[in-house]
């Protein structure tokens, strides 16, 4: 992208993993970035990396996981006069557990980033871009958005809501100039099964943050409306919707229960 005025592209969850790659697909394609997550000095740290991409990086902390946060990430952002071109919501959380053994503040919290917040985020950016006629949202989901998941229920039943709002809005959206992507990766080599508490799942082989962002990327420049990273995670996401619960559900709860 050329001009003196560069795009502007809003990531959460842009302190590591896939958020952080995103990031630089973002910047090496012509972007400015707004960095946001809680952990401010990674995102310093990102920032700095990016300038030499050419790009500026407003790094704004939040803590998605509290109400009014996504308000206030939006807000600050309109305070400082940016336009948004490109909305990726990123940010995630998972827990490991059965349902009535997982501590009830930590069910909050996944719901409160993983639903509430990326809800409430892509309500407050949307109708800009849609006034200006053009831009692009990604919502993060999951492979685990296809099937339930016993020992992780909370955490499938908010990305199945990601995919589900992020395969409606994309058809709602379809004549306006504003395309939406929901990404769906497998397991990637991120920190979230550590901080799910999933450390056996997290020593598993999985794809690289880097390549799940880099399809990401690819699928959001054209528009599409559902990535699903890898062809074996493409088999076991379809597989996952086409078979009946009665084996799916006894195959992921086997899967979780190796922490």
């Amino acid at each position: 992208m050329n001009g003196a005025v560069r795009p502007v592209a809003v990531v959460t969850g842009a302190s590591s993993g896939i958020g952080a790659e995103l990031a630089r697909q973002l910047a090496r394609d012509g972007y400015d970035l707004v960095l946001s997550a809680r952990t401010i000095a990674p995102m310093e740290a990102l920032a700095a990396e990016l300038e030499t991409y050419g790009a500026s990086s407003s790094v704004i902390p939040a803590d998605l996981s509290r109400p009014g946060a996504a308000a206030k990430l939006a807000n600050e952002i309109e305070t400082r006069g940016l336009a948004v071109d490109v909305l990726i919501n990123n940010a995630g959380l998972g827990a490991v557990g059965r349902f009535d053994e997982i501590d009830p503040g930590r069910v909050s919290e996944m719901l409160q980033v993983n639903v509430v917040a990326l809800t409430e985020l892509t309500r407050l950016l949307l109708p800009a871009m849609i006034a200006r006629g053009r831009g692009k949202v990604m919502l993060v989901a999951s492979t685990a958005g296809f099937q339930p998941g016993p020992r992780m229920a909370v955490y499938f039943a908010t990305k199945a809501y990601v995919l589900s709002l992020g395969e409606a809005l994309a058809y709602e959206l379809r004549r306006t100039g504003v395309t939406v992507t929901t990404l769906c990766p497998g397991a990637t080599a991120t920190n979230f099964f550590k901080t799910a508490g999933a450390r056996d799942i997290a020593a598993q082989p999985m794809m690289s943050a880097e390549a799940v962002a880099r399809a990401g990327y690819r699928a959001m420049t054209t528009g599409r409306r559902v990535v699903i990273t890898g062809m074996l995670n493409n088999i076991l996401a379809i597989g996952a919707r086409l078979a009946p619960h009665s084996l799916t559900l006894p195959a992921a709860a086997a899967l979780m229960s190796r922490r």
